[in-house]
């Protein structure tokens, strides 16, 4: 954080190939416009970190105070040990590759880190754990966000941002199955999908299952947003 100003979040991107606006059609390096607004209205720097060598990343985490790793698509089952399921989508090798590293090196440097949908289940397989490859019920209609009831684990750091049952906005089709070393469950829905994990014997280390960039509760960012401030 330069000169005690807003702290410096990095948000990890897509990198799609065949993206247009204007006359033109490129490769791009694309983030919905929620997370750094979350990041912004929560008192924090946005920064866009598209993939990259993999041996980069701790050099990349050495200049944030805080890490996002952002929603997208369904982790390649290969890195945690299961065959792909007919259901599950494309690999995006090259972010699986690139967010993992990531993650290493905030769990390395002790930066504040927050997974988010995509991001939780890559922090989970990052320390191990499995992922449940299709669940039915967390996607009402294809494209489109909806919302149901997550509750907090009492005296979690999930329940210290927010303390109560809330209502958040949701989509996604994949979910942690076993949990990955030194993870707590720190929410559920309640059809018992776990919605928040965290790292008790790391600093602040939270994943949330839905996404925070599509609502507005900034309970969540800013949590992260302090904690990096406070580094």
């Amino acid at each position: 954080m330069v000169n005690g100003g807003r702290p410096l979040i990095g948000v990890s991107t897509y990198l799609e190939a065949g993206t247009r606006w204007g006359v033109w059609e490129l490769e791009a390096a694309l983030l919905p416009a929620g997370y750094p607004r979350l990041v912004q209205r929560s008192g924090g720097l946005a920064a866009m970190l598209p993939p990259d060598a993999p041996e980069h990343a701790a050099a990349t985490v050495a200049r944030l105070d805080g890490l996002v790793v952002a929603g997208g698509p369904d982790v390649e089952p290969v890195h945690y040990g299961a065959e792909r399921d007919p259901r599950t989508g494309p690999p995006a090798r090259e972010r699986d590759a690139w967010e993992l590293a990531l993650i290493d090196a905030a769990l390395a440097a002790d930066v504040p880190l927050l997974g988010v949908c995509r991001g939780m289940q890559l922090l989970n397989v990052a320390l191990g754990g499995t992922l449940t490859q299709h669940i039915d019920g967390h996607v009402e209609t294809v494209g489109v966000f909806g919302h149901h009831p997550v509750k907090p684990v009492p005296g979690t750091l999930y329940a210290e941002a927010v303390p109560e049952e809330s209502d958040v906005p949701t989509y996604h089709h994949q979910a942690v199955d076993r949990l990955g070393s030194g993870l707590l469950a720190s929410a559920h829905a309640a059809d018992g999908t776990v919605e928040a994990i965290e790292l008790p014997a790391a600093g602040w280390v939270l994943g949330v299952q839905w996404h925070p960039e599509m609502g507005r509760d900034l309970r969540v960012m800013r949590a992260l947003v302090r904690a990096a401030a406070a580094r």
